[in-house]
């Protein structure tokens, strides 16, 4: 039987080399932020808001032109954390 994540952590690298990590419950909540919000805006220069639901009294926005790349990484949580 497969396993389902408990979270998803959105990996987002940005021009400039900074790398910021927000995290999704659901693979289906960061594909609505995904296609409605960053995707829309691809090569706009305004900010727009990244949900940041796991770090209260914190937001975060970008430029969507500033994002190189995306990865989204299943979290499990009987998964052990390496660094």
């Amino acid at each position: 039987m497969p396993r389902t994540p408990d979270e998803y952590a959105v990996h987002i690298m940005l021009s400039g080399g900074h790398r910021e990590e927000v995290r999704f419950s659901t693979i289906q909540e960061f594909q609505k932020w995904y296609s409605g919000e960053l995707m829309p805006k691809a090569t706009s220069q305004d900010f727009i808001s990244v949900p940041m639901k796991n770090v209260k009294n914190e937001y975060m926005v970008v430029r969507p032109s500033s994002v190189n790349a995306i990865r989204v990484e299943p979290i499990f949580s009987g998964s052990v954390e390496r660094f």
